[in-house]
């Protein structure tokens, strides 16, 4: 092998070179033991396997699935470990319907910022608590995931929300918001509060300040909207949007602070009943024709002669038994009468009112 010298020429070194070929041939035959090993290798586990039994080829394997997340190494004579306080702080995510993605996210961030040792990055406490916060779904959906494709806390980030977030779900939420109305007998506070938790619920609703504003206003009851017209001078359209979002806040926490009461209030001519009161009306209706019915029902059953209510004037047993008297008497034998029949000539008003007398 030739070298330079000073002079610019190459010198040729027996010595260099031979030192070369030897260096060379160590690495190719390096090289070929390896090549060699692995086959052998494979062609050992390939025997095995044809050795192997039906019953200890279908038995699983002991070596678990990696995870799909990559930890970053640490530094060396470097140690971490997860604490326990830190695991029992950590939000709860199920992969439900009804849990709001975005809202875990953030939580789940601030938990870990606040509890960051000095010798490991936040990155690296994100990407290995991240998994003891999740539950159910959310937890199969992460062991689902292929291994070592995650390798920073941002791609993890992304695909968790693209999974429980989905775009269908933030186009829901943007038409809620641009369609959002003030219900009935709800303070303006309420509503303002509604509807920041709406735009918070979908961070990436892409809906500017000003059409935000104009979809609140539009969505307020006639008597808010005429008191926020009036607070901002005229109308809230001459005021820019930053202005117009502050002075509805103002209001809105002044309604929380203080509300409203009216007093005396009057009754409008056309006023639709509410359903509470149509129902009492209903009820005493309804009772009223009960007791109408059976005061019919009684009073047709009530006997005029004897005032019983076991039986009709027709069906009385007096006069069943004049009639049987006339009978009697057209046949010549006369029926007796009973001494306590009001209507014989042998009755005394006596008998009845009779009682014995005792004296001391």
């Amino acid at each position: 092998m030739s070298r330079s010298s000073r002079t610019g020429k190459f010198i040729y070194d027996p010595e260099v070179e031979k030192a070369a070929c030897r260096r060379r041939q160590e690495t190719k035959k390096c090289k070929e033991g390896q090549s060699s090993i692995a086959n052998d290798s494979e062609e050992d586990e390939i025997s095995m396997a044809n050795n192997q039994t039906l019953r200890e080829l279908a038995a699983p394997k002991l070596t678990h699935q990696p995870l799909c997340i990559t930890f970053p190494t640490l530094a060396e004579n470097t140690s971490f470990e997860l604490k326990s306080g830190l695991i029992h702080l950590l939000p709860s995510f199920h992969g439900l319907s009804s849990e709001e993605p975005h809202e875990y996210i953030q939580e789940f961030e601030v938990v870990c910022s606040s509890m960051k040792p000095l010798v490991v990055t936040e990155e690296q406490i994100k990407l290995r608590a991240f998994s003891f916060s999740l539950k159910d779904a959310a937890k199969d959906w992460l062991y689902y995931l292929p291994a070592g494709s995650i390798t920073i806390w941002a791609q993890l980030k992304k695909k968790f929300l693209e999974k429980f977030f989905p775009a269908s779900r933030a186009i829901s939420l943007r038409k809620e918001i641009c369609s959002i109305k003030q219900y009935l007998e709800k303070s303006l506070y309420d509503y303002w509060e509604r509807f920041n938790k709406l735009c918070t619920r979908c961070p990436q609703h892409q809906i500017s300040e000003q059409l935000l504003i104009r979809y609140f206003y539009e969505g307020l009851q006639s008597s808010d909207r005429s008191i926020i017209d009036a607070a901002s001078g005229g109308a809230l359209a001459n005021k820019i949007p930053r202005e117009a979002c502050e002075l509805i806040e103002v209001m809105a926490e002044n309604s929380q602070q203080f509300g409203f009461r009216e007093s005396n209030p009057t009754r409008r001519v056309n006023e639709v009943e509410t359903s509470s009161s149509i129902q009492q009306q209903l009820s005493e209706l309804t009772s009223f024709v009960l007791q109408l019915a059976v005061g019919n029902v009684q009073r047709a059953r009530v006997c005029e002669i004897c005032t019983n209510v076991d039986h009709t004037t027709d069906a009385c047993p007096i006069l069943q038994e004049d009639g049987a008297e006339q009978i009697n008497i057209a046949g010549g034998v006369p029926a007796p009468r009973r001494q306590y029949d009001p209507y014989s000539s042998t009755y005394n008003l006596g008998w009845r009112v009779s009682r014995p007398t005792f004296r001391l």
